[in-house]
């Protein structure tokens, strides 16, 4: 264990590559920016070392103090979002979320996949939120940071508790996801869309399932998501499909393909995000590539670095998002074609937040 004097991710990075685990997106451990001490394995184990057991997952109880949370940037498609949990099992290795374990203290690597935490408490606070005398009612994005309907959901049941309080209320939102449990919560969203309260967007990466199963590994296959939107739309629930994130020389040759089984799926709407590569992540992904791609390391970490203006992420407004440069231009191009071949919107219509009310309030007010 050493001592460690910058909060750079420069001085960070992950422990020597190891074979993947089943299930994980990652082997590493990756310490956090904010940590005071550095741990490094032993560099000569002893061969009467006994082999690290596979990591289980554990879910610990989150008392959360606030429900919505509030955001102003120019590039973020909302104001309002709703995170159920903290961390998520889903595993994706390319997660932009993963840096936020490193404010509780946690590796954003292993630990974002395997430490999670689960707010019980959040329907109840959402409600006397949404009841609060001055409250406005606007758009609540629900997964904006971490999936919604990650495998813990089926037993906590928190993001469909989220959403009863939100039909209560009448308030609108949009749901983020790349798993098909949001299936079970059709019964709830259908009437909300048709009075236009509610609209899904539904994540896919690529077309490769065994590329998916390393990419991505404990989240529904492919097809399985592209089976979802095809239930969600014959419900009448707006559905987009989010092309996210598109992987230079990885997942970028999926687009078009994506796109047109969406469309013919019953997806109304599409949009990506090129792969983001904040603090933790970058060194992450590095480790990924060296264990799955080898060959194709020095020339995807090359296009990151085209992207990031030189820079292996650049992290402006408007930037982060689609990169610059030649192969950004490219991607655009590609994705705006295909959307317009296959008759997909690139916007979305608004939300109608003149039905949102406070059940019993009225009664209460002609009571006094």
């Amino acid at each position: 264990m050493r001592s460690t004097t910058s909060s750079s991710t420069s001085a960070v990075s992950p422990q020597p590559a190891t074979p993947p685990l089943k299930g994980r997106g990652t082997t590493s451990r990756i310490q956090g920016r904010f940590e005071t001490w550095a741990r490094e394995p032993n560099p000569q184990p002893s061969p009467d070392d006994e082999p690290a057991p596979k990591p289980i997952t554990i879910v610990a109880s989150h008392h959360a103090k606030s429900a919505i949370s509030r955001n102003d940037s120019p590039d973020i498609p909302f104001e309002q979002s709703i995170n159920p949990y903290m961390g998520c099992e889903h595993g994706c290795v390319y997660c932009y979320a993963r840096p936020s374990h490193a404010y509780l203290g946690l590796s954003p690597g292993l630990d974002f996949e395997t430490r999670l935490y689960a707010k019980p408490n959040l329907p109840e606070v959402l409600r006397r939120e949404l009841a609060a005398p001055g409250y406005t009612c606007k758009p609540i994005t629900i997964g904006g940071n971490t999936d919604p309907y990650q495998p813990i959901e089926r037993e906590q049941r928190i993001t469909r508790q989220v959403i009863e309080v939100l039909a209560e209320h009448r308030h609108p939102f949009s749901i983020i996801t790349k798993n098909a449990l949001i299936e079970r919560d059709i019964d709830l969203m259908a009437p909300m869309a048709q009075h236009r309260l509610v609209r899904a967007y539904i994540s896919i990466t690529n077309w490769d399932t065994e590329l998916a199963r390393k990419l991505e590994p404990r989240a529904a296959a492919p097809w399985r998501r592209m089976q979802a939107i095809e239930r969600l739309s014959s419900a009448g629930i707006p559905v987009g499909v989010l092309v996210a994130p598109i992987i230079p020389f990885v997942t970028d040759c999926y687009i078009e393909e994506i796109l047109e089984r969406a469309a013919q799926a019953g997806a109304t709407s599409a949009g990506y995000v090129l792969l983001r590569l904040p603090h933790e992540v970058g060194p992450l992904f590095k480790d990924w590539l060296d264990q799955h791609f080898p060959l194709k390391t020095k020339h995807v970490m090359s296009l990151m670095e085209q992207l990031g203006g030189g820079k292996q992420y650049d992290a402006r407004w408007r930037v982060r998002q689609t990169g610059s440069g030649p192969f950004a231009d490219l991607i655009a191009q590609r994705f705006r074609l295909a959307c317009r071949r296959f008759g997909l919107a690139t916007d979305h219509p608004p939300h109608d937040v003149s039905r949102f009310e406070i059940p019993g309030r009225s009664v209460q007010l002609s009571l006094l």
